[in-house]
C-alpha cells in the first residue's frame, strides 16, 4: 500500500497497518459503487492478536470509514475496543465468523450485494464462461441455495459443506462471499468476479453468448497463474486503487 501516515499510538504497528489497509478497501468499494447503503462487510483477521478481527461500524457508509473508526471484535462479534462508540452488526458477521473460524487461510472476507454479482447468483447456471474474467473462475466457485437471511448458526454446516475446498461461495439469490489469504488477494478476486458478472449480464442482454470451451479454459487458467507474482496476489492492483482514492480524499488514513 502507499506510504502510511504515522502510526496511531493506541495500536500496534501490525494493527494500524491492517486498519489503514481495510479502511482503504472500504473507500475503494465506495468509489467503485460496490457499496450498499450501510450494509455488507469486509473483514480482516489481525495477525498479531489471536481471535481478533476488524469490521466496519454499523451505520457508517463505506465512504466514511477511517482506520480508527473500524471496530475490533472477537470471533463471536463482541467488541474488543469498548471506547469505540459505534455498534457492530453481529448478525452480519455470522457467516464471516463461520469462515474465519474454520478456515485458517481466510484472512480477509468480502460479502457484497452489487447488482451484477447478485444477478448472476440468481441466474440458473450461475457464472458461465462467456468472457475472459469468467474463465478465471470456472471450476473454482461453490454455490449454496438461498435459505433466507444468513443469521442462523445451523445453516453454517451447510455453508461450509457446500464451500468445500473453494474460496468463493456464490449464495444463490443473495450474493458472493469472497475469501483471500490477504486483503489484496480477496480484493483482486472480488474485482475480477465483479467484472465477470457485469460482462456476462451485458452479453446475455444482447443475445446468445459464446461459451468458451473447457480445454481453452484450462489453458487460460494455467497461463493466468503462471503470470502472477508469487506471494503478492492483488498487491499492485490494490495499491493503484489506493492512489486513486487518495486523489479524492485521504481522511480514511486517520
Amino acid at each position: 500500500m502507499a506510504t502510511q501516515l504515522k502510526r496511531n499510538s493506541k495500536y500496534s504497528e501490525a494493527e494500524w497497518t491492517a486498519r489503514q489497509e481495510l479502511a482503504a478497501c472500504y473507500r475503494i468499494f465506495a468509489m467503485m459503487g460496490w457499496d450498499e447503503m450501510i450494509f455488507n462487510h469486509i473483514t480482516v483477521k489481525l495477525d498479531d492478536q489471536e481471535g481478533a478481527f476488524l469490521i466496519n461500524p454499523y451505520g457508517m457508509h463505506f465512504s466514511e470509514v477511517t482506520a480508527s473508526s473500524l471496530i475490533k471484535i472477537d470471533i463471536d462479534g463482541n467488541k474488543l475496543d469498548e471506547d469505540n462508540p459505534w455498534h457492530v452488526n453481529k448478525a452480519g458477521f455470522v457467516q464471516h465468523s463461520l469462515f474465519h473460524r474454520v478456515l485458517p487461510d481466510a484472512h480477509a472476507i468480502i460479502h457484497t450485494h452489487t447488482t451484477a454479482t447478485m444477478a448472476v447468483c440468481g441466474l440458473e447456471g450461475g457464472l458461465q464462461p462467456t468472457n475472459f474474467y469468467a474463465c478465471n473462475f470456472m471450476g473454482q466457485l461453490a454455490y449454496h441455495d438461498f435459505e433466507g437471511v444468513t443469521v442462523r448458526e445451523e445453516e453454517g454446516e451447510r455453508l461450509v459443506e457446500h464451500l468445500g475446498n473453494k474460496r468463493i461461495l456464490m449464495l444463490r439469490n443473495h450474493g458472493p462471499v469472497v475469501m483471500g489469504k490477504s486483503l489484496s488477494d480477496a480484493f483482486i478476486k472480488y474485482w475480477a468476479l465483479q467484472r465477470a458478472c457485469e460482462i456476462q449480464l451485458a452479453t446475455m442482454s444482447m443475445g446468445k453468448p459464446i461459451l468458451v470451451d473447457e480445454e481453452v479454459i484450462k489453458v487460460h487458467q494455467r497461463d493466468l497463474y503462471m503470470a502472477a507474482i508469487p506471494g503478492q496476489s492483488g498487491k499492485a492492483e490494490f495499491d493503484a486503487m489506493v492512489r486513486k482514492v487518495d486523489k479524492i480524499d485521504t481522511s480514511w488514513r486517520d
